[in-house]
Formats: structure tokens, sequence, C-alpha cells
């Protein structure tokens, strides 16, 4: 069920979704500006730099609830209660999961450690925010990859499909950028103790990323069922604004530090995917009457089996 929004156009939604920018936009100057300007932070007063600490300390923290947030209004508006929570709870739950279990044993992802400026940590180990991150921008992708594949001619299980795997390889691909960033930087949040040949990381990461994101998006696709959404290109705003500018924060972090092999790939094999995939959403619903090849030939052979029936 879609909610109606309100005539100004302007949600809270929207709101959380400028303050979500606004963080990012903030903690990269800070991580890109002023922090490697030592002379800089010296030459503030106490209050500045206890603002300054402040800032860094819990910055990381602020975006992604603010992104978390943003997505989790977006997705009842748009989609109503049950759509958002049975995408929601699997994603939490299940990244949060797999994070623990990553960070205990090194399955899937390999052995690493996060540091501190995320968060509190459950079970000491996963920062809180962590799982936010893994829902609000696994939604974004999924919602892209599921409604631009519904404008296509192809049968209910392709697209079913489709939607999980391709939304699970702009997930991956976002990591592809941001990981990078995020460990291999002067300030790191997290710490590889498994040495690999991507920056650091090892390629199990990402078949880690891809298959968490496959699981918790086939288990929310089960609860949607293969149901168009009705969605229109200018629905999709929102989610791709949040994917781009999640991955522009990887992106400039990376050429920050002379790190641009990963914005290459994020650019091949994130933006441009993510992109046609919205550029080809129509503008406007399809009529209800307006049906696909493999709707009509289902409907028919339907009808076949009931006259058949019938006899």
């Amino acid at each position: 069920m879609k909610l109606q929004q309100s005539g100004s156009g302007f949600s809270p939604a929207t709101g959380l979704l400028i303050g979500h920018i606004g963080a990012m936009i903030f903690g990269i100057a800070g991580l890109v500006l002023v922090l490697p300007n030592g002379e800089f932070i010296a030459s503030l007063p106490p209050i500045g730099q206890t603002a300054f600490s402040y800032s860094m300390a819990g910055g990381g923290v602020v975006y992604m609830l603010l992104g978390a947030s943003a997505v989790a209004v977006y997705a009842y508006q748009n989609l109503g209660g049950k759509r958002w929570l049975t995408f929601m709870v699997p994603a939490l739950s299940l990244s949060l999961a797999s994070e623990l279990l990553g960070t205990s044993t090194g399955f899937p992802f390999g052995e690493y450690r996060y540091l501190s400026g995320l968060g509190y940590k459950i079970a000491d180990l996963v920062p809180f925010t962590i799982p936010l991150s893994w829902f609000y921008v696994g939604f974004c992708t999924y919602l892209i990859a599921r409604v631009g594949l519904e404008s296509r001619p192809l049968p209910t299980w392709v697209r079913s499909v489709g939607a999980i795997g391709v939304g699970s390889l702009l997930l991956t691909f976002w990591d592809f950028v941001l990981d990078p960033a995020m460990s291999q930087t002067d300030v790191p949040f997290w710490v590889w103790e498994q040495p690999g040949a991507f920056f650091g990381m090892p390629y199990q990461n990402f078949a880690g990323w891809f298959i968490t994101g496959v699981i918790f998006m086939t288990t929310a696709h089960l609860f949607w069922g293969n149901q168009r959404l009705g969605l229109v290109r200018r629905d999709l705003t929102f989610a791709f604004v949040v994917y781009f500018s999640n991955i522009l924060f990887g992106v400039v972090l990376s050429l920050a530090a002379g790190i641009w092999i990963p914005v290459v790939i994020g650019t091949i094999f994130a933006v441009i995917p993510c992109a046609v995939l919205y550029w080809i959403t129509p503008t406007v619903t399809a009529s209800p009457m307006v049906k696909t090849e493999t709707e009509e030939k289902d409907a028919v052979s339907m009808a076949q089996l009931q006259s058949n029936r019938a006899q």
C-alpha cells in the first residue's frame, strides 16, 4: 500500500535525508580537511577542540542514524508499514548475525575488527550502526533493482531473482568503494587482521557481502511477494540519491587518500547500472489493463486449465 504524501512534496523523509547528506559532508570535511591539519586543530580554543573531538567521535553515528531513519520513513510512506518492517527486520538481524560471525570467526568476510568511532559495540564486537547501514543502503539497491526490472517484459521468476541478485551486487560494489576509504586511510574505522590483495582486504570479504545481501533480500522478497509495486521514476529518486550520496562519500575519501581503483570500479559497476535502472523505470504508472507478454501467456494458460477442468 502506497501512502499519500504531503502536497508540498517535502516530507519528513526528505528532511532526514538532507540531514544525512549534511552529516556526511561535515564528516568528509573533518576527515579530509581538518584532521590532517594538526596546526589548525591546535589553534582552536579549548571549547573548539572539545567540539571537534565530539564531532569526530559521534559524526559517523549521526550520519548512519539519519540515513536509516530517512529510509525507514521513506519506506513507510511509499510502501506501507508491512513492507517496511519485513525488509528492515531481516536486514538488521541477518546482517548483524553475519557481522558478529565475521568478527568472531573470520567467516564470511575474513579476519577484521572494528575500532572506535561508529558507536556502541554489540557484544563488544560490532557497532550498532553497522546493521543500520546494511538496511538503508540495501533497501535502496533492492528497490531500485526491483522497480527497474518490473518495467521489463520478463518472466516473474527472472524479475524476482534479478531484483535480489542485482540489488545484492549494487550493495557489494558500494563496499568496494567504501571499505578502502574506511580501513586504509589515516583514520581507519576498522582494520583487517587478514591482509588481502584488494587494498589490504581479502576478496572473501566481497563474497561475504554478496551472500549476506542475497540472504536478507530473499527473506524480504518472500514477505513482499511478486506483486508489482507500482512505483514510478520520481518515487525512486529518493532511493537513488541515498545510494549515490553514499557512493560519493567513499569516492571522496578514497581520492583524498590517493586510492583511485575502487573509484573506477564503483563508477562502472555501481553508479552506471544504478543510473540505468533508474532511467528505464517508467515516469507514469502503467495501466492495470496493460500486461507483459509473459503475464498474458500465464493468463491464457490458466484459462485453458480452467476450461479443461470444466469439461
